[in-house]
């Protein structure tokens, strides 16, 4: 796409700098410090020899998720959620462990439970789809170890899965909105995909304005190559040894 005039000098079809830490912290199963731009998100990953009381007959394990923006992460100060996760908390922890299950075995997990928690330590808009791509990160680190100590028989992740931000800013379509372009949108979406090209969610709302088939078009084709860009972001940080 031509260059255009966006805050960072991004071109409307470029990802902001993605880094992956992994291996981050020393007691988490699995653990990732992932930013996308000034968006910066602590993701670790628990195991638990327990499944939730409704899924014990099931003979399958079960993955979810925790998320929270901590104090220091915006400009404001934002207060810990002590009696509880608020809405827009819980939408993003049902979205993240969505998409997270999409891709593992749950019969292969056996009768564990895996906790993904995604901590914002800084925020710039996209937290939650990088949330998502760092989890899974820290998700298959623990699914590599419960296979490593020999309790599970095979590696009950299925595939890989990202999520990036779209949206429509000024008429244009732009991929990866930082928070100063996702508070003007017209149009905002979020969207999960499978490395095999699926979608397992998709988000998308008119903020300010409608858009029409040829927008969602453009802007699902625009999501589908940053994601492949993330997919390969995951991979090199796979294929980094940690100790």
């Amino acid at each position: 796409m031509e260059a255009t005039s966006r805050p960072d000098g991004r071109v409307l079809d470029e990802l902001r700098p993605v880094s992956v830490a992994r291996g981050y912290t020393q007691h988490a199963d699995g653990s990732v410090l992932i930013e996308f731009g000034a968006t910066v998100v602590l993701c670790t990953a628990t195991i638990e020899d327990r499944v939730p009381a409704w899924r014990r007959e099931s003979g399958a394990g079960w993955v979810t998720a925790e998320y929270s923006m901590l104090p220091g992460s915006t400009p404001e100060r934002v207060n810990r959620e002590r009696r509880g996760a608020g809405g827009r908390t819980k939408e993003i922890e049902r979205l993240i462990g969505r998409s997270l299950r999409a891709v593992v075995d749950m019969k292969a997990l056996a009768s564990h439970q895996i906790i993904v928690d995604c901590d914002v330590l800084q925020a710039d808009g996209g937290t939650r789809t990088a949330a998502i791509t760092g989890g899974w990160i820290a998700l298959h680190d623990a699914c590599v170890k419960l296979l490593d100590l020999g309790r599970v028989t095979a590696n009950p992740i299925l595939q890989q899965c990202a999520a990036v931000s779209v949206g429509i800013v000024d008429g244009q379509v732009v991929l990866d909105l930082p928070y100063v372009e996702d508070v003007k949108a017209e149009v905002d979406m979020n969207v999960v995909m499978t490395d095999d090209g699926r979608f397992i969610e998709v988000q998308g709302t008119g903020e300010n304005a409608t858009f029409d088939r040829s927008e969602l078009v453009l802007m699902l084709d625009l999501a589908e190559r940053g994601i492949k860009e993330l997919f390969a972001h995951q991979q090199t940080a796979l294929n980094e040894f940690i100790g």
